[in-house]
């Protein structure tokens, strides 16, 4: 949360590039994982910290339900009846909406528009580390630079499909993870490159997203006639 809120701060009073600030916060976070593995690094020289507490399991959510991942579930699915509830009914939600659609617009009805900016980047900030924890916790039981995977970019896929709506995103994310997983068995069966499935994966939501276009627009060619006599 108090990482999000910085470049929030600055782009509520200064008005400076949210996306921008947010992509070179995260190349300094990472050098904070680097120093942070390396203080910890187990064994010396490993340049990495391992399993943590692979004895103990101290810091591991434990299983519910007997299933090893049953707290990540019930923390996803009560993040995201939480989040559909606050941006459908709540107040800070219409604002949010108001905000995004029109800032001017915001104001003139007298929303805080910078107080807006920054309760919401923050939030989404602390959103996001609560996924970190259940990835570090409850998943993968280690941390390194790419622990993240890339799925934060991911992510901006998963709510452009979904349009925002919180139950449709846990629909999108089980599509997109089985759509990798389908490509990643492709290209196994028939001796592709390891990226092969990032490729077709990734060709496949070209045409999803570029869709869109058609269904915003319609493509109306002009003849000359009308052309030259305009």
């Amino acid at each position: 949360m108090v990482w999000a809120a910085v470049p929030a701060f600055f782009k509520a009073y200064w008005n400076t590039n949210e996306t921008l600030f947010t992509l070179m916060m995260n190349y300094v976070a990472m050098q904070v994982i680097t120093y942070c593995i390396i203080f910890w690094e187990n064994p010396k020289g490993s340049n990495s910290v391992g399993t943590i507490n692979s004895a103990s399991r101290g810091g591991w959510l434990p299983s519910l339900f007997g299933l090893d991942y049953g707290w990540n579930l019930v923390i996803v699915l009560g993040l995201t009846l939480a989040m559909f509830i606050y941006l459908k009914y709540s107040k800070q939600g219409y604002e949010i909406a108001v905000v995004g659609e029109s800032e001017n617009t915001a104001r003139y009805a007298g929303i805080n528009v910078k107080k807006v900016i920054i309760r919401t980047m923050a939030l989404s900030g602390a959103i996001c580390g609560i996924a970190g924890f259940i990835i570090v916790s409850g998943a993968s039981h280690t941390i390194s630079t790419s622990t993240a995977g890339g799925r934060g970019f991911t992510a901006i896929i998963v709510s452009w499909l979904s349009k925002f709506n919180a139950f449709a995103m846990v629909l999108v994310s089980f599509f997109l993870v089985f759509m990798q997983k389908g490509a990643g068995q492709i290209a196994s069966q028939f001796n592709l490159n390891e990226n092969a499935s990032d490729v077709i994966t990734g060709i496949i939501l070209f045409f999803i997203l570029g869709c869109e276009f058609f269904i915003n627009f319609k493509v109306s060619l002009r003849s000359r006639r009308k052309s030259s006599a305009a």
